[in-house]
């Protein structure tokens, strides 16, 4: 059997917790930030779990096994 590989692009926008969460960015930080308020931008220093639909594609790209 051969090796399953990891997508190289998903394993640099998400992050598997201690307790295999998955956690993820928000989108839209990077384009004009000037004109977003101080309080949207420290909101885009948080992480936040990937949504429970999303979350079986996220583990088969990142060649992780189900949780149960």
């Amino acid at each position: 059997m051969p090796k399953t590989k990891t997508h190289k692009s998903t394993s640099k926008r998400f992050k598997v917790t201690g307790k295999r969460k998955l956690r993820r960015l928000k989108n839209r930080r990077s384009h004009r930030r000037t004109k977003k308020s101080k309080r949207v931008l420290r909101s885009f220093d948080k992480d936040l779990p990937v949504h429970e639909v999303d979350e079986k594609r996220v583990r088969r790209l990142l060649a992780l096994r189900q949780s149960k």
